[in-house]
């Protein structure tokens, strides 16, 4: 038994509180620890020794069959580096089955509908999962954490376990192995022209106030032009889907692309409907009076990234909604060319009355389901020991993100940098090859997760500010296990989707003025027609019985 990486039952019962975690708990040796079922003669290819922070090497040669989600940014190829080192290092061939980025969900629905799904199924987000399980087609991969002494390790020394539990099925287990993050990462916030704010005599703002204050001085220097005009609202069916993700935080709810119809109040220990809160109505009530006072563009909800775009660059604007990669990618490295002396700079997301946190839930990313073919491979503990070291060891984790030591990238202490003539999302826009593109690494497949020094050492400057400002911060209560069973999902799901666009589409009317704040209790009514209030009885019931029923 490996201790190091080892969770004891006391910990994590004291921890969570859940008699279902304790599917975490078993020997690494693979002697079956708390699996009930033989794995004895599945043994083949596996290592009889596999601790944390070892490197896997399979006992034979062996393949194994993966779904891989072909981003057109960075399109497959055989010859990829990543391909020959993994096999080098581990002696597993990966065989891929590219599916094309914009048909990845649909085509998965339909290769584990017919049988014919690999054996691995990654990049698959929480709670897509849920689809496949009351089938059977997928496995409840909690029954096998016991041979996976790197996924153990991390979950108990970050302390993930009230994470785990959130993604639990009506049975007590987990179906997904979900990327996991040390820390919370944040992703989207404000970015502005500093040159301009510097001109004005402005600081950069540091809460939604401020903001507001901000744009009302721009506008009175600039009268003619929107201070704020933004993007991300198409292909989405959320408008200005990044303002509302962070700019929600600020009053602690979900929005835009975090937007989930239930969230959990944890001052009531219950869960309540998102668009009905007086939180929710508090931020559509501060972009209002944004629109309304001529401070963002009322365009912004419905115009293309690249409208959006060109009005900053055309200096229509002077504020826009930012990732650290686009940041610099797109708006500095096109802003330099085009208008002299122009900076813009991201800021941490501004603060609002919920004080400086961020929701809690982020640090659990897109997983790894597994094909219960899988399970009647001889090789079947390999494969488990193969998925351990790949995505959750440092050390696999390490190669997916930054290839190879010398040949990609060189080291120094926690300080990583590509090697010359090789460009790290567009860290070099001359050099001839790039890392994804030319070698397979950082591959979205496979790059996810991990302790903070390595995410962060990917980080440029500007997002090292950034996100070492945004990980000071609170995280909220995570949301309890509520699974619900397959009968009651069919029916949230024929409830869900209409009280989701009632929502959306009233977002929309009432920041645009189209439909009076004053008729907010009427938009309320409109949702308890639409069974608000059963969907989230159904929800608490779900949570009481899970709580119930497991510790």
């Amino acid at each position: 038994m490996n201790n190091a990486g080892q969770l004891s039952r006391r910990q994590i019962l004291s921890a969570a509180g859940f008699i279902g975690l304790a599917t975490l708990t078993g020997c690494g040796s693979g002697d079956g620890g708390g699996d009930s079922k033989d794995l004895s003669k599945k043994r083949d290819g596996a290592m009889k020794e596999y601790r944390v922070g070892q490197q896997f090497k399979a006992a034979k040669p062996l393949s194994f069959s993966v779904l891989h989600n072909n981003n057109p940014v960075y399109p497959m190829k055989n010859d990829w580096l990543f391909w020959k080192e993994l096999s080098r290092r581990t002696g597993v061939t990966l065989e891929p089955v590219a599916v094309p980025l914009v048909d990845y969900e649909k085509k998965r629905s339909v290769l584990i509908g017919s049988g014919d799904a690999p054996f691995l199924i990654p990049k698959t987000y929480h709670p897509s999962e849920v689809a496949f399980v009351s089938s059977g087609a997928i496995l409840p991969v909690s029954d096998y954490v016991h041979l996976m002494p790197n996924f153990r390790d991390k979950v108990r020394r970050w302390k993930l376990e009230p994470e785990i539990d959130s993604i639990r099925q009506s049975d007590g287990k987990f179906y997904l192995l979900p990327g996991l993050h040390e820390k919370a990462r944040s992703g989207y916030s404000l970015a502005l022209r500093t040159d301009v704010l510097d001109r004005l005599g402005l600081n950069p703002p540091t809460t939604w106030d401020e903001v507001y204050e901000v744009f009302r001085a721009i506008r009175e220097e600039y009268p003619d032009r929107y201070p704020f005009s933004d993007r991300w609202s198409k292909n989405t069916p959320y408008p200005a889907a990044a303002l509302f993700s962070y700019l929600g935080q600020a009053y602690g709810v979900r929005a835009g692309w975090t937007h989930n119809p239930i969230d959990w109040d944890a001052n009531a220990g219950r869960f309540v409907f998102t668009g009905a809160t007086d939180a929710y109505r508090q931020m559509i009530e501060f972009v209002r009076k944004l629109v309304a006072e001529k401070l963002v563009d009322p365009e912004s909800f419905t115009q293309t990234d690249d409208e959006a775009a060109q009005k900053l660059l055309g200096e229509k604007s002077f504020a826009i909604s930012a990732n650290p990669q686009v940041l610099v990618q797109e708006y500095r490295y096109n802003l330099e060319k085009q208008v002299e002396g122009a900076k813009i700079e991201m800021i941490p997301v501004p603060l609002g009355p919920a004080g400086p946190i961020v929701l809690g839930g982020v640090r659990l990313e897109n997983g790894v389901m597994i094909s219960s073919k899988a399970l009647k491979s001889d090789n079947f503990v390999a494969m488990m020991q193969f998925v351990d070291w790949l995505w959750y060891s440092d050390e696999g984790q390490r190669l997916a993100r930054w290839g190879v030591e010398g040949v990609t990238y060189t080291r120094s202490g926690s300080r990583y940098t590509p090697k010359p003539g090789i460009s790290l999302m567009g860290s070099d826009p001359d050099a001839p090859k790039d890392m994804q593109k030319d070698f397979g690494f950082y591959n979205g497949v496979f790059a996810y997760g991990g302790s903070w020094e390595l995410v962060s050492s990917m980080f440029s400057p500007d997002e090292k500010r950034f996100q070492d400002a945004m990980s000071r911060r609170q995280q909220t209560p995570i949301a309890p296990a509520h699974p619900l069973q397959s009968f009651e999902q069919e029916q949230a799901t024929l409830w869900e989707t209409p009280l989701k666009d009632t929502v959306i589409q009233n977002t929309l009317r009432f920041v645009l003025g189209k439909r009076p704040l004053s008729e907010w209790d009427a938009y309320v009514s409109e949702l308890k027609s639409k069974n608000m209030q059963q969907f989230v009885d159904l929800h608490n019931k779900a949570y009481e019985r899970f709580k119930k029923e497991n510790g």
